[in-house]
């Protein structure tokens, strides 16, 4: 019983410390490398520190290539240990450094990326062999190349936010993720647009060069009509983009997406729905007739004024407070479209109007309209 414990162990061990990434040293290399199998070949020291930051993540590139051991080798050799005959060999004389072999041993230095997908990317563009990484998801940023640019940057209707990028480039990685979600707090803006161009492909540095694009990430605004490009130069947090792209293209987002508490406000209105909340009566009803008046020339959110006021006006005080708790239930569940999000928010902004946060303030004002509407009778 005992020898079967320990005969279990040991699998488990093994299984968990198994790799698949070949270890080569000077009595194995030759007969993986360069027969008929390409690979890559990290040259590595033990105590190097960019080496123990890549370690976990050429784990995983083993891994994404462990269907295809026969096609394809992802390997490594201690070139400060049992292989610095190798390093020597083979020129290295810093850690890591990574080289291609093709299947005759041809070599090819590595000068990429060294997250997971441009390693993955590069065996699968030198192999053919796909690796199993999971694509990732489209991006939400609209992407620009040499073939749309002018069409979309340029649009006189639209507004268009450029990040200029390299794949490689380190601060770009890092804004990716905060402009992604800028993206998706203004995909409901049509002319609004979050974009993103890779400043460093072949084909797409002509446009660059026409901007000036000399680092990464470069961020600039193109302006509709036409009116002078413009250089981001604030902050790179999601709460920047936001607060510049809604001054800029006149919008009212908000960050993590939907609008924010002041879309729908009318400031007029606003000043009545006080009045009218502080208001009894005839004053009330004056206030009412006021905003309806004023309502026919400030489009569709003013109606909602009016909504609130007719089911206040009908003996339903109770409505603000039952309606804003309904709307904000909703809110929180996000089940809808955006664009009903979107109207929900606005209603229940339009009903935060109607809320008594200075009242004292609103009767002073409720009695010069009382004393208007004496002198008109």
């Amino acid at each position: 019983m005992k020898l079967s414990l320990s005969l279990l162990f040991a699998g488990i061990l093994a299984g968990v410390s198994a790799s698949n990434v070949v270890e080569l040293t000077p009595d194995n290399f030759d007969s993986e490398i360069g027969k008929g199998k390409p690979g890559l070949v990290e040259f590595f020291a033990p105590w190097c520190g960019h080496c123990k930051n890549l370690a976990p993540i050429y784990e995983q590139l083993g891994d994404a290539f462990a269907h295809a051991k026969g096609k394809v080798v992802v390997a490594k050799v201690d070139a400060d240990g049992v292989g610095k005959s190798l390093g020597q060999k083979y020129g290295v004389t810093g850690y890591p450094t990574l080289k291609w072999f093709d299947e005759k041993g041809n070599i090819e230095p590595y000068e990429g990326g060294r997250d997971l997908d441009a390693l993955a990317s590069f065996i699968t563009a030198k192999s053919g062999v796909k690796s199993s990484i999971k694509p990732p998801p489209p991006p939400e940023a609209l992407i620009l190349d040499v073939h749309n640019f002018d069409d979309i940057a340029l649009d006189e209707t639209k507004d268009v936010l450029v990040t200029f990028t390299a794949p490689w480039c380190g601060h770009c990685k890092n804004l990716k993720p905060i402009y992604e979600q800028v993206a998706i707090d203004f995909k409901p803006e049509s002319n609004c647009v979050v974009a993103n161009i890779d400043a460093d492909a072949q084909p797409n540095k002509e446009i660059a060069g026409r901007y000036g694009v000399s680092s990464y990430p470069t961020i600039k605004f193109f302006p509709r009509g036409g009116k002078e490009v413009e250089a981001y130069e604030g902050p790179r947090s999601e709460q920047a983009f936001v607060d510049f792209l809604n001054e800029r293209c006149g919008t009212q987002r908000a960050v993590g997406g939907g609008l924010n508490d002041e879309a729908g406000r009318i400031a007029e209105l606003d000043t009545l729905a006080q009045k009218f909340l502080a208001a009894a009566g005839d004053a009330r009803d004056y206030i009412y007739k006021e905003a309806l008046t004023l309502s026919e020339s400030l489009g569709e959110t003013a109606k909602h004024y009016i909504r609130v006021m007719e089911k206040v006006v009908n003996d339903q005080e109770s409505y603000i407070e039952k309606e804003s708790k309904r709307l904000a239930s909703i809110l929180s569940k996000r089940t809808m479209s955006p664009a009903k999000l979107d109207e929900i928010k606005m209603k229940a902004n339009v009903l935060s109007a109607f809320v008594a946060k200075k009242l004292e303030e609103a009767q002073e004002k409720v009695e010069s309209v009382i004393g208007r509407a004496t002198a008109e009778l």
